[in-house]
């Protein structure tokens, strides 16, 4: 038990230190910083043998909405083939209580995310791009090797999307 709490100090004090935090101790909803979503995106690419979707979305993007229950759905398919969802919502985070948190409770309360602690959009799209061109829903494909595969930006079907993340998992 001691050697427990003790390895949650440290990967508390770890994900602090970079930036991550849970919000109120909801792991459903992560705040997180570009430094966080950089160590992040490092840490479920590490073993190389993951095909990574990273997903932008707001509660206030209507396509963005209709997409988070096709993630859902394709994490559990492909989950146990090494698929991993990574969602960011760039809502503000001082609306985090008055509407992120209720909102994801009321119409998806099995989805997990991170929240942008970061006042601007760019900050923490630009982890993953460079190039952003504030477009949301955008969404970025990376292969098993940890390569960019896809940029997906506006509105995808669940076939897009199971096509595009089946040809990865099993070229």
């Amino acid at each position: 038990m001691r050697a427990a709490l003790q390895t949650f100090a440290a990967v508390t004090l770890l994900a602090a230190s970079h930036g991550i935090w849970a919000a109120d101790g909801d792991a459903r909803l992560t705040a997180i910083d570009a430094n966080g979503l950089r160590v992040a995106l490092e840490t479920v690419q590490a073993d190389r043998d993951a095909v990574v979707l990273v997903n932008f979305w707001a509660t206030w993007c209507k396509p963005c909405l209709e997409e988070i229950p096709l993630f859902m759905e394709l994490q559990k398919t492909y989950g146990p083939q090494g698929f991993k969802l990574v969602a960011v919502s760039l809502d503000e985070i001082e609306t985090l209580e008055s509407t992120v948190k209720p909102f994801m409770q009321k119409w998806f309360p099995e989805f997990r995310s991170y929240i942008s602690t970061e006042y601007d959009m760019d900050d923490i799209v630009s982890v993953v791009d460079n190039g952003w061109n504030e477009v949301l829903p955008t969404s970025y494909l990376f292969a098993r090797d940890g390569t960019l595969a896809e940029r997906l930006q506006g509105k995808y079907s669940a076939a897009e999307f199971s096509s595009k993340v089946d040809a990865l998992l099993n070229p």
